[in-house]
């Protein structure tokens, strides 16, 4: 997806599209960021602006994170943004995996500084460095701590809003064992977790598994991530779980007293899931008439839409803030658009791009019905619904959108998979769009190759192996030692 970072780039205003998402999915994308008012651009290059309804969705990501982590005794910390050079550099494989994307502030104000310090591409060394301070007993561990902040990466070119942004938010979770079998059982406890996040939440079935050597986390000993799959035929991450072993322990001497005396080093995990995921949100759900918003993460579920002549007017208002108040005591985030200077027709289409699921128009036709005319944004769907059962039947249609959402974006993801055994069956599946699977050796060389010729890389390996049956890679046609995904990706 080609950039478009730049002030000016996109129409700001919200009578509607330009583009369709099959045809030009970038100026698709922007359009939709610009006129649902998610984002603005910032005057530094892939640095945007999170408007009030994109950060409203992230908000319900960390509410809902947030209260998985503290039952199950997970603390949160803030560290500081900035990172002295020496420190980043104490793990060589961490260093050299982060070099590129990293940000340096070489002075304060006028003077030069006797040591660079990184704008936190990610907080390892940095929390490590406190952790080796606090931790002495096997009574001080498990420590696991998690940060809800920013990082800076300035790897890429041409950044893109929420997918390849310089800045983002995130939350990275750091934790301490004494074991590593309690280490390896959170990384597959988190990994879960960020399953169902994108689920509950963001409507989106992904596949949970483990990266490649080539492509697991710098300085871990594995990771495991949550791929999804988008309709214009490219993969994106959307959550890691690394599990660090004790490669940090080590650089950083994080070191416990165990119950027999000895010192041991501490066993480690990191993981995280970004801002990111509401670009892959945006991606899946959205259509050629903007944003489709899965109500939970909605801003706004419903939009009230009154309809009136100068006759009617005073009797309709009344009504529809009638209906506002018995929705909100619902406990549905309603929204009641009663301003005059635009036509009901034009509120219609401003609120089909911003993605609100459900859209009630009442006019003097229907309250003479007793009813209203509810509209849903994800299938057009319009049906008339008395006014006494409306606090009952738009959380019921709520959740039924809710369902409807992932369910189509789970038929998206099983039609797209491609079983394949050769490298000819692979690259006719990526002509089509499709996402490979199939048996591959998991050589880093093979995998090398293959991304060269194609762009396609590794994405995961599901955690539940089928059964290995005398399998050739589908790449090189050497034994196959698991199943993998493949695909092009973000």
């Amino acid at each position: 997806m080609a950039s478009k970072d730049s002030k000016n780039t996109a129409p700001k205003d919200t009578k509607g599209l330009t583009a369709k998402k099959s045809d030009d999915p970038s100026e698709w994308y922007t359009q939709v960021l610009q006129k649902a008012e998610l984002i603005d651009y910032g005057p530094v290059s892939g640095c945007y602006i999170l408007r009030p309804a994109a950060y409203s969705i992230w908000e319900k990501v960390q509410q809902y994170f947030d209260q998985l982590l503290k039952a199950d005794g997970v603390k949160n910390v803030y560290f500081p943004l900035l990172i002295p050079e020496s420190l980043l550099s104490k793990e060589e494989k961490h260093v050299a995996g982060f070099a590129p994307e990293v940000a340096w502030v070489e002075t304060g104000g006028h003077t030069k500084l006797p040591e660079r310090l990184a704008i936190r591409p990610t907080s390892e060394t940095i929390m490590y460095e406190a952790y080796a301070r606090w931790i002495r007993s096997y009574k001080d561990l498990p420590l696991r701590l998690n940060q809800w902040c920013n990082v800076v990466r300035w790897e890429f070119k041409h950044p893109v809003p929420f997918l390849r942004s310089r800045e983002f938010l995130w939350q990275e979770g750091h934790t301490c064992f004494a074991s590593m079998d309690e280490a390896v059982r959170e990384t597959e406890k988190i990994l879960d977790w960020y399953v169902q996040v994108f689920r509950e939440l963001y409507a989106l079935p992904v596949l949970a598994g483990r990266k490649s050597e080539a492509e697991k986390f710098a300085g871990a000993e594995y990771t495991l991530s949550v791929e999804a799959f988008l309709p214009n035929g490219k993969a994106v991450q959307g959550a890691t779980s690394h599990h660090l072993g004790q490669h940090f322990s080590k650089a950083q001497n994080i070191m416990f007293t165990d119950e027999k005396q000895q010192q041991q080093y501490v066993w480690q995990n990191s993981w995280g899931i970004s801002t990111r995921s509401i670009g892959v949100m945006v991606l899946m759900h959205g259509d050629d008439r903007g944003l489709v918003l899965p109500p939970r993460i909605a801003e706004k579920q419903a939009v009230i839409v009154p309809i009136y002549f100068d006759d009617s007017k005073k009797k309709v208002l009344q009504e529809a803030a009638k209906v506002r108040d018995a929705l909100a005591k619902a406990g549905v985030r309603v929204h009641y658009d009663d301003r005059e200077e635009y036509s009901p027709g034009w509120k219609f289409n401003e609120w089909e791009i911003k993605g609100v699921p459900l859209r009630i128009e009442i006019g003097p036709k229907d309250l003479a019905k007793k009813q209203a005319m509810v509209a849903r944004r994800d299938t057009g769907e319009k049906k008339a619904v008395l006014l006494a059962k409306l606090k009952e039947d738009v959380p019921q249609l709520l959740e039924k959108i809710q369902q409807d959402l992932y369910a189509k974006a789970e038929k998206h993801l099983h039609d797209s998979i491609a079983h394949v055994t050769s490298r000819k069956e692979a690259e006719k599946a990526l002509e089509q769009k499709k996402l490979l699977y199939g048996p591959w050796c998991g050589m880093t060389d093979c995998e090398e190759e293959f991304k060269g010729k194609t762009t396609a890389k590794s994405l995961n390996s599901p955690l539940q192996q089928p059964k290995m049956k005398d399998e050739k890679c589908f790449l090189c046609g050497q034994k196959a030692s698991r199943w993998f995904y493949f695909g092009k990706s973000y």
